[in-house]
């Protein structure tokens, strides 16, 4: 997709997933499908969990005659290049003309960025490596579908996906406005068997993506009106969550959807780039590491932030200092460390991971500027 020249003042906002949410949605998969494909076609069928297969929408797509369906298992947390070249090296063969997602983020963005890779002669991971740094992803062989099982990362409505390279220490992102998906069905359902932790560090992963596009130097009336509407609905539900009062689960799923929509236009910023290291070297799960970052970061960026009012409104808090609290709070009640040290996060090496953790594209569209100095501070208010 061209992009469009713009003018310094404008607003400009553009996703064009189609989104069915709700319990149960996943019903509409196999309509889905056939508009996608009506006269039949190639389906690889990814989910994050064998037991997916056997859920009724995605076994009477199975049974879909004009639909001949590759299924498969893929079960890594933050891919890696050369699991996802291994992946791709399975699936291609079988030529996929759609690709349908099912799984937390890690699936999801496995499932897009294969979309980005089929028919594009890549024979290594090596080879793959090369193809995502050069970023000329060119024609999609496939269209997309996803199907979030986790209430938080939103990458069923972005257009772009993860993957970690530890051996060159660095994460990757392949980005590309042709490869948002062709629909998300965000059904509420599947999330409700989240074990705890992992229900509310995805909740706050969420809640950081609505801030951080509230907050981004690319971020617009529209991007703002939903991140407000996201974080509300969230932090206004997650105590319940916390409580297994039965409606929480599809409330946040809306907030989350309401989130991915904002910063899949205004991408992340500080509290991302500087969770990356967190996660890829300790194994932090990522809303973990967001979460704890929250709080300090938008204590600096107050003043940088057009109406933070409205932001701490829709936290339901008054100041920076209650975020902090609350974000505690949280994480006791659902048993999460909170801390580098619970994590056994080396104190010694808080400014290296600092210096890892200015990360191109996202800690340079903070509203505030920050060296590694003033990340390593970061790092020790959190230690």
């Amino acid at each position: 997709m061209q992009e469009l020249s713009k003018e310094k003042d404008w607003n400009y906002f553009y996703n064009p997933v189609r989104v069915i949410q709700g319990r149960g949605c996943t019903k509409q998969t196999a309509d889905l499908a056939r508009k996608l494909l009506p006269e039949g076609g190639r389906i690889l069928l990814l989910v994050w969990n064998e037991s997916v297969f056997e859920q009724k929408a995605f076994r009477q797509l199975r049974e879909e005659k004009d639909f001949s369906v590759l299924p498969m298992c893929f079960q890594e947390s933050n891919p890696t290049v050369e699991q996802l070249y291994g992946i791709l090296e399975k699936t291609e063969p079988f030529g996929p003309q759609v690709v349908l997602a099912v799984g937390g983020g890690s699936t999801l963005d496995v499932g897009k960025s294969l979309c980005c890779l089929y028919g594009k002669s890549i024979t290594s991971a090596e080879a793959l490596r090369i193809f995502i740094e050069k970023k000329q992803y060119g024609p999609k062989m496939a269209k997309w579908i996803g199907i979030p099982t986790t209430a938080g990362t939103g990458s069923e409505v972005t257009c772009w996906a993860t993957v970690w390279d530890p051996k060159a220490g660095v994460k990757r992102s392949l980005e590309d406005h042709g490869n948002y998906a062709y629909a998300a069905l965000v059904d509420s359902s599947l999330t409700e068997s989240m074990p705890l932790n992992l229900a509310v560090s995805s909740a706050l992963d969420a809640v950081a993506h609505g801030a951080e596009s509230y907050w981004a130097k690319n971020s617009n009336v529209v991007s703002r009106a939903l991140a407000l509407r996201a974080i509300k609905l969230i932090m206004g539900q997650i105590d319940g969550l916390l409580e297994g009062n039965p409606d929480a689960p599809d409330r946040i799923s809306q907030g989350s959807l309401l989130a991915g929509m904002a910063f899949s236009n205004t991408k992340t910023t500080a509290c991302h780039s500087i969770s990356y290291p967190l996660t890829m070297e300790y194994r932090i799960p990522h809303g973990t590491a967001v979460g704890m970052l929250l709080a300090p970061i938008l204590e600096r960026n107050q003043k940088k932030t057009k109406d933070m009012g409205a932001l701490l409104q829709a936290m339901g808090v008054k100041s920076s200092q209650e975020v902090k609290q609350r974000i505690q709070e949280i994480f006791e009640k659902a048993g999460i460390p909170s801390s580098l040290s619970q994590w056994q996060v080396e104190y010694g090496e808080l400014f290296r991971l600092a210096q890892r953790g200015m990360t191109k594209g996202r800690v340079d569209n903070n509203p505030v500027e920050l060296t590694p100095v003033m990340i390593e501070d970061i790092l020790k208010e959190i230690y």
